[in-house]
């Protein structure tokens, strides 16, 4: 509650009110004068009271009197009223209504009390209510307050002592805050005070205010009291002790630094009263030599007090602390004198105060940097701070080494002395570390048998004193062993935690400000002399901070090795190791290489075994560790570690040494350090420079005897043990080694933070490691160390942004690395390299590396170079790497390439077939992804890649799939040909240009074409190349392919490549073909490798050239086709035409079946070439002829592949080339070309079909395909040459078509090519025969007149073929075998099956030939030709053999076919030869025709046994047709015909209608055997012969007279025998024949005499009317006959001859009746 409310002041005011009533109660008896001053007190408050408004301060105007009473019953000394008096003005002060007077006069009062002794504490706190509420006590009522305080501290009463000592303090602190106070109220005015002089009066302080006053004599007393002389000011003073002035002076300084630095009145003090008093107390200590000899020294030394000392050495703390910007000077000598104080002769408690003192000090690193200014960079002084650390070091040191003078046990000597040998053995002995199971060892230092305990002392960072603190003791306390260790250790970690804590905040600063908002993340911090100097004073902080390092760095790194090795502690070492890493890092910041090199040694030391031989740290460490550095006179020598420390063993493992040596010891100490250096060079891996050599040498060593092995990404992984005695490991390490992998992986992660140069010496360092890995590996297949090459590759991987600046010392000493013997090393390498350059395509570079052509090529060159390398596992891997950079950035490979390309194309064939294998599923790869993304440059390197594949000869398959690469490479070319050509001539223009530059011609395969064209020519010469290679299959899936590509793409060449490509590719080829056919192996090859079984057609090398062969020829033969009109225009296509035809040619007369088969239909396909017709012949000529096409329509397809098209290639064609449009070509040119194509089918012809001379067995027989096809060529051939074909050309063509009719079979193919005997079928090569005449025929029919002269040869050639009907053609002298003669419906006889040839069926080829005979004369009767050469006597004859054998002929269907062909002829022919008669050019073929007509009516050979009676009545029909014949066609035109042939026809007739009978029918068959209706007819047109009334010449007359006569005769003839039989037989009845004759003849009989009754009785020769009337008697004789038929038949022909019974006419005579 605050005392101004006005409830507060009613409160006050009742208060005061009651107690003065209690006062006045109290004194009533007693002390009246009090009573009515208390009461007056009370009208005197009442009054104010009511008065004023502001009562408070009324009440401190008044407050002299207000107080007057209380004062007087204080002066009574009675307690009770003492007390209630201090309690009420107490009250007034604390509502601060006591007024200066009423102050003082308070105090006086207080002072009587004091002196009395009354209520001591009451006072006390009477005082302090009065110091500390207000400030109206001032100068001597202050000072005698002050020392009422000290006064009543020297009583007896203890109780009043400490509350006085506290009350003092306070009141201390009151005068002082009170000046703070002042000086805070006139902060902002500026007072000019009076220049002040020698300051001789210490009484007063004219220049201060007069707070500041006050504060200025208590100070100065309490100087004075401290130095045991009279107190200025604090008049009154009886006694005081040092002790208490020390804390007192302590406080003030420590409380309030301000109050000195602001005045230089208060610095003076300091300077000229503090100082010096400090340095007079210290001088016992500083005198003071333990253990020396009293008598040695002259004067007796003052003994160390420790209340004292430890109290002065808390003054130098603050005095230090706060001010040492004034005194310079004395804190040198502060210093100096604290270094002393912890020499080893100091007492121990001195000793232990003074590290706590240090260890103050060392935790304010700036003040280290002040001294280290002020002192150590000055000339000519003490090196202040370089001594601390010395001293801190030392004084370690000094505790591990056991004084040798053995003194009196004075004082505790740490870790037991070495007299004490029972505590030795406890402590030091081995089993000091672990004391007892399951108890925590305790943390400790131990060296060389020395065992000191480490006690914690106060936590980090604060230097929280034990002994300092110790106000209270008066007797050195005994220090517990190992508390000065404790200390000097904290002392040595702060120290370096401080330091580099206030170096790097202080770098970070100046790196932030010089990077001036750059936002680089990684900044480069360069050695202080090349940093740049952006202000004055940085330069100046650099060298203080070297200075400060390189005072420190010798002695904390002896100290800290030494703890290191004598640190039995995990958490201890953890600290030293951190410790040593910070400097480390520290020196390496400011660019101090041997300092940073000292630390980095010690922890690699002490990460190795003991003694393990490590030539880097060796070299290094030699520099430092023979160095000692002088402490103060005394040696410190930079320990080794000694290998007696009794450390957990946790590893075992081999050295990593050439020779083999035992097995290494590691312990959790060693693993420890390694994690620190593991952190070193994760954290600092900037500041490393040189030392990553130091570093990594020593983690390879480590890793190496824990059994890291790399995996994946160059991670270190635990692996299987080394060879050799294994690695063991406890569970404690295994657990550590995936941790201490991870941090492995993560150092060499975090070098992407490092800067260029510190990345470099990454490099460099790993390189060297990896060379002497290397060394190692030579000569022995021991497991190599691969950490440096598996780091070398982490580093690589997690650097790729800048990857530039390292890529070639990297990939450089990797590709050495590959080269290396043992295979282990080098698969390495390999995998490093590789994994690199697949992350360095993969990495998303800025710029890209698309537009960053040089870095990609960069990073692809190692790949190439990995090439040269001969091992295949190398080879392999590189391979596989191409596969993966195909797969995951081939879009994006653009000017890397050809490299790539050159990698996939680099394969020997002795390099095995896995490795071919690899490289070529990169190739195929390639092609079908990627050909779209590579610029087209590169393209020829694809197929010139592809071919090699090709023509390696390790494995087949690959051979024939990169055939079809190539193939779709080609399509590829094809479909994206505007774009290739484009850009290659784009290319070429830069070429060309660069040439004439350099003035060197343009280097380029088939130079002057143009360059798409060369891309098309080098793949043309690719596949040229792999169509003569030494494997079958491969030559032809290559013929195959090249020209499949050359007919599908060959539009877009130039015409003038066409030249190049005919004679440098095709022919080329064609030849190197031949001369391999025909010299090829003809032995016979057993199989194909493995156990393949090759086919008889393919088995000796000959017949596989064959097939090439016949591919190649068919192929040119196509493009010859195809692009005629182009060809044509080139110039030499005459010249080409012929080579091409000579090529046919050879091979077509060449003795391989195959061969010559092929050759022809490429003959074939070279006459499919149309010459163009005019649109009014449009329709196309060759389906006008109905020529047979023998070949496939040429697929525009690659082998064995259909062409996905989006549009056909007629229309693909017709865009590029505008529809090769058929040139109007020189009609002379081409008429030559045919002629040239007519000899040389002339020649195959002759030499194919000219029979063997010899009889030899082994001549060589065309086969029937053949002569087909060579017959079939004709045909197309003739439309070419039709114009010029003379008759002298058909003799040709008939010796031709004869020869080859004439050929016969092998036995063998017989089967296949003639027909079954059954069915009467044409082979092919007759119907081509056929065919061949048929389109000549044509030809001629629409010719001009000049070709019909032809027809007759034509008739000639084909009744030639007629004949074969009956006369099979014979080959040369060849024996052959007639399939003919063989009956049809038999069997096969055996002898045929033996026969080496067989002649061909020739029966159907006859009778077809014949047919086209008859029809030909259809159309052709009346030509001149015909008409004068007599063909039709020529058919006539030729048809007389068959119709003359009649049955006898070897297929009943040929005399059939010959009198039906017969009478068609005649039917056409005789009105011509009428039409001629005249001129006698058919005279000779009348004898013929009766001839033949004899011949057939009348044949010499029997019908077979088996012939039915309906075949038998069939034939006979035929017969009649004939009779018929003459009956329409011959006999009504006698009158045209020579005589003597009408006789002969008539005696024929004759001879038909008289009835011959053969004996050997039964009696059932006889009347139809008897051919009676055959005589019927006969008889029938000798009837109507003889009464034709149209008898217009005497000839014809003749010819009916004579023919009735005969008949007559003939009846007479039959009727005589009959009844001459008939008398003769009796009962028995007669031959059913003779009785089928008698009817016939009395049939006739009645047709006669009918005949007679319509004739004119003038057409009736008299001598026929003797004849018949002579026959009635012998009629009549006929009518005792038993036949009932015979009697019916008479009957009919009696009946008749009533009509001649009329009366005889009268004979008229000469006219007259």
């Amino acid at each position: 509650m605050t005392t101004s409310t006005p409830e507060a002041v009613k409160k006050l005011v009742e208060n005061m009110q009651t107690d003065l009533r209690s006062l006045s109660m109290e004194c009533k008896k007693k002390f009246p004068p009090v009573k009515e001053a208390a009461e007056s007190g009370i009208v005197k408050i009442k009054t104010i009271a009511a008065r004023n408004t502001e009562i408070l301060a009324a009440l401190k105007d008044n407050s002299s009197e207000v107080v007057q009473p209380f004062l007087m019953g204080c002066g009574t000394k009675e307690p009770k009223i003492t007390q209630l008096c201090l309690a009420a003005i107490q009250r007034l002060m604390s509502h601060e209504v006591v007024s200066e007077a009423a102050a003082g006069n308070i105090i006086n009062m207080l002072w009587l009390l004091m002196e009395n002794g009354l209520e001591e504490l009451k006072l006390l706190q009477t005082v302090l209510v009065l110091l500390t509420t207000n400030t109206v006590v001032h100068d001597e009522s202050l000072s005698k307050a002050i020392v009422l305080c000290f006064r009543l501290h020297f009583t007896k009463d203890n109780i009043t002592n400490n509350t006085a000592a506290a009350t003092v303090r306070q009141v201390v602190t009151v005068v002082f805050e009170r000046m703070v106070a002042e000086d805070e109220r006139y902060k902002g005015i500026v007072e000019h005070p009076p220049p002040v002089q020698g300051n001789s009066n210490r009484r007063s302080i004219s220049t201060l205010r007069p707070c500041a006053k006050d504060a200025y004599m208590l100070f100065q007393d309490l100087c004075q009291l401290v130095n045991a002389d009279a107190p200025y000011w604090l008049v009154g003073m009886t006694e005081m002790t040092r002790t208490f002035g020390l804390e007192l002076l302590e406080s003030v300084l420590n409380d309030f630094p301000g109050v000195f630095l602001q005045h230089q009145e208060f610095s003076f003090l300091l300077k000229e009263r503090v100082c010096p008093l400090v340095i007079k107390l210290f001088s016992p200590n500083i005198k003071f030599r333990q253990g020396s000899n009293a008598s040695a020294s002259p004067a007796p030394v003052e003994k160390p007090y420790f209340p004292i000392c430890m109290r002065l050495l808390r003054v130098v703390s603050v005095l230090i602390k706060h001010f040492y910007s004034l005194l310079v000077t004395e804190c040198e000598i502060f210093l100096s004198l604290l270094v002393k104080f912890l020499d080893g002769e100091k007492p121990q408690w001195l000793r232990a105060v003074a590290v706590e003192s240090i260890h103050r000090l060392c935790v304010q690193p700036h003040l280290l940097r002040s001294f280290c200014q002020s002192y150590d960079m000055k000339q000519h002084s003490t090196k202040v701070f370089r001594d601390i650390v010395n001293a801190l070091g030392s004084f370690i040191q000094s505790l591990f080494i056991v004084p040798s003078t053995g003194t009196p046990a004075t004082v505790n000597t740490p870790g037991g002395g070495s007299g004490s040998g029972a505590q030795t053995g406890a402590q030091g002995g081995p089993g000091a570390a672990g004391v007892s199971g399951g108890v925590i060892p305790q943390a400790a230092f131990e060296y060389r048998g020395t065992w000191i305990p480490l006690i914690t002392v106060s936590v980090q960072g604060s230097a929280k004193a034990t002994y300092l603190e110790m106000l209270d003791k008066v007797e050195p306390p005994s220090i517990p062993e190992g508390y000065a260790m404790s200390v000097a250790f904290s002392c040595l970690l702060d120290l370096v935690r401080g330091i580099t804590s206030m170096i790097e905040r202080e770098l970070g600063k100046e790196e932030r400000a010089s990077q001036g908002g750059a936002e680089t993340a990684v900044i480069q911090k360069q050695p202080a002399e090349q940093q740049a100097q952006p202000a004055e004073q940085e330069p100046v902080a650099h060298v203080v901070w070297e200075e400060m390092v390189s005072a420190c760095w010798c002695g904390l790194l002896a100290a800290l090795s030494l703890l290191l090795d004598a640190s039995t502690d995990e958490a201890a070492t953890e600290s030293i190791l951190k410790a040593e890493m910070t400097m480390a890092a520290l020196c390496g910041r400011l660019g101090l290489v041997t300092p940073r090199d000292a630390f980095i040694t010690a922890v690699c030391k002490a990460s190795l075994p003991p003694h393990y031989a490590l030539t880097v740290l060796s070299s290094s460490a030699s520099t430092l560790s023979n160095k000692s550095y002088s402490i103060q006179g005394q040696s410190v020598q930079i320990i080794s570690p000694s290998s007696e420390s009794h450390q957990q063993v946790v590893a075992v493992g081999q050295p990593l040494t050439v020779q083999p040596q035992g097995t290494v010891v590691l312990t959790a100490k060693n693993i420890q350090c390694m994690r620190t250096l593991l952190n070193l060079a994760h954290c600092h891996g900037v500041v490393l420079g040189t030392s990553w050599q130091l570093v990594l040498a020593t983690l390879q060593h480590l890793v190496w005897i824990l059994g890291l092995k790399p995996g994946s990404g160059g991670a270190l992984k635990p692996g299987r043990a080394v060879e050799g005695p294994s690695t063991v490991l406890t569970t404690a390490v295994m657990t550590d080694l995936p941790i201490i992998s991870n941090i492995l992986s993560r150092l060499f992660e975090s070098s992407q933070y490092l800067d260029d140069v510190s990345l470099h010496h990454l490099i460099n360092a790993l390189c060297s490691l990896s060379v002497e890995a290397m060394d190692m590996a030579y000569g022995n297949n021991k497991e190599p160390s691969l950490f440096a090459v598996a780091k070398l590759l982490e580093t690589g991987l997690v650097n790729m942004d800048r990857i530039e600046i390292l890529w070639r010392p990297l990939t450089g000493h990797l590709l050495e690395v590959c080269q290396h013997p043992n295979s282990r090393m080098r698969e390495w390498g390999a995998e490093a390299v590789t994994s690199l350059i697949k992350a360095g395509l993969a990495y998303k570079h800025d710029p890209p590396l698309s537009q960053n052509q040089r870095l990609q090529l960069l990073l692809l060159n190692p790949l190439k170079e990995l090439s040269n390398i001969v091992h295949a596992d190398i080879r392999q891997k590189q391979l596989e790497c191409v596969l993966q950079i195909l797969q995951s950035q081939g879009d994006s490979l653009g000017p890397g390439w050809p490299l790539v390309l050159g990698v996939i194309g680099a394969i020997r064939n002795d390099q095995g077939e896995s490795l071919i294998r690899t490289a070529f599923q990169c190739l195929q790869l390639v092609v079908t992804d990627f050909l779209p993304t590579m610029p087209c440059t590169c393209l020829q390197i694809v197929v010139d890649v592809a071919g090699s594949f090709g023509l390696q000869n390790q494995e087949l398959n690959i051979s024939l799939t990169s055939i079809g690469l190539l193939w779709n490479i080609s399509d590829y070319f094809f479909q994206r040909g505007e774009t290739i050509e484009k850009e290659l001539d784009r290319e070429e223009a830069v070429l060309e240009k660069q040439a004439k530059e350099k003035g060197v011609p343009l280097n380029r395969p088939f130079h002057p074409a143009p360059p798409f064209d060369c891309l098309w020519l080098c793949l043309y010469a690719k596949l040229g190349e792999l169509c003569v290679d030494p494997r079958p299959a491969v030559r032809k899936s290559a013929g195959q392919t090249l020209f499949s590509t050359i007919t599908a793409h060959g539009t877009l060449l130039q015409q003038a490549t066409w030249h190049t490509v005919v004679w440098k590719v095709l022919f080329h080829l064609l030849d190197c073909v031949r001369k391999s056919s025909t010299t090829a192996d003809k032995e016979k090859i057993e199989s194909g490798g493995g156990n393949i079984l090759i086919h008889h057609s393919r088995d000796t090398a000959e017949k596989q050239w064959a097939e090439t062969w016949v591919l190649t020829l068919a192929g040119i033969a196509r493009i010859f086709n195809t692009r005629r009109y182009l060809l044509q225009s080139l110039g030499d296509f005459f010249k080409a035409w012929e080579v091409l035809l000579d090529h046919i040619q050879s091979a077509a007369l060449s003795k391989n079946n195959e061969v010559s088969l092929a050759a022809l239909k490429s003959f074939q396909e070279i006459l499919q070439i149309v010459t163009p017709v005019k649109d009014s012949e449009k329709p196309d000529a060759l389906t006008a002829m109905g020529m047979p096409v023998l070949m496939d329509p040429v697929t525009a397809s690659g082998p064995g592949r259909p062409l996905l098209r989006s549009d056909s290639l007629g229309e693909r064609l017709a865009r590029y080339n505008g529809a090769e449009q058929a040139p109007p070509t020189d009609e002379i040119e081409d008429s030559a070309l045919w002629w040239s194509a007519w000899n040389s089918w002339y020649r195959i012809g002759t030499d194919s079909t000219r029979p063997p001379t010899g009889s030899e067995k082994l001549a060589f027989i065309p086969s029937q395909p053949f002569l087909t096809a060579l017959i079939q060529i004709f045909p197309a051939l003739y439309q070419h040459i039709k114009t010029g074909f003379s008759m002298e050309d058909l003799k040709k063509l008939g010796v031709i078509l004869h020869g080859a009719v004439s050929v016969p079979i092998s036995s063998d193919a017989s089967p296949f090519i003639l027909p079954s005997y059954t069915e009467a079928v044409l082979t092919s090569l007759q119907e081509a025969v056929l065919t061949a005449l048929d389109v000549l025929q044509k030809a001629i029919c629409v010719g001009p007149e000049n070709m019909q002269v032809m027809y007759p040869a034509i008739f000639d050639q084909l009744l030639l073929f007629v004949e074969f009907s009956c006369k099979p053609p014979q080959y040369g002298k060849l024996e052959t075998k007639h399939v003919a003669n063989a009956k049809y419906n038999q069997v096969i006889p055996p002898f045929y099956l033996q026969a080496e040839w067989v002649a061909l069926n020739y029966v159907p080829f006859a009778e077809k030939s014949l047919e086209v005979v008859v029809d030909l004369y259809q159309k052709t009767a009346c030509h001149k030709a015909v008409v004068s050469e007599k063909v039709l006597q020529k058919i006539i004859k030729t048809l007389r053999i068959p119709l003359g054998l009649k049955y006898a002929c070897p297929s009943e269907s040929t005399w059939k076919l010959a009198v039906s062909s017969m009478l068609k002829v005649l039917s056409i022919g005789l009105p011509v030869a009428r039409q001629h008669a005249s001129s006698g050019k058919f005279e000779t073929m009348w004898p013929e025709l009766a001839h033949a007509f004899e011949d057939f009516l009348f044949t010499k050979s029997t019908p077979p046994d088996n012939l039915s009676i309906q075949e038998f009545q069939k034939n006979e029909g035929i017969d009649v047709e004939v009779v018929q014949l003459i009956s329409t066609e011959i006999l009504p035109f006698a009158n045209f015909i020579p005589k003597d042939f009408v006789g002969q026809i008539m005696t024929m007739l004759n001879k038909g209608s008289i009835h011959s009978q053969s004996s050997s029918f039964t009696e059932a068959e006889i009347d139809i055997r008897m051919r009676e209706e055959f005589s019927k007819v006969c008889f029938e047109t000798l009837l109507q012969f003889s009464f034709s009334n149209k008898v217009s010449t005497p000839q014809e007359g003749y010819i009916s007279r004579m023919a009735l006569s005969v008949l007559l005769k003939r009846s007479q003839d039959v009727l005589h025998r009959y009844v001459e039989d008939e008398r003769l037989s009796g009962r028995c009845p007669l031959p059913r024949q003779q009785v089928t004759e008698i009817i016939f003849v009395l049939k006739a009989i009645s047709t006669l005499m009918d005949s007679l009754k319509k004739t004119q009785p003038e057409n009736v020769d008299g001598n026929t009317w003797a004849q018949v009337i002579a026959l009635y008697p012998t009629l009549v004789e006929c009518i005792t006959c038993s036949s009932s038929e015979v009697s019916s038949a008479l009957k009919e022909a009696l009946g008749p001859f009533k009509d001649f019974m009329q009366p005889p006419v009268t004979k008229v005579q000469n006219g007259e009746s």
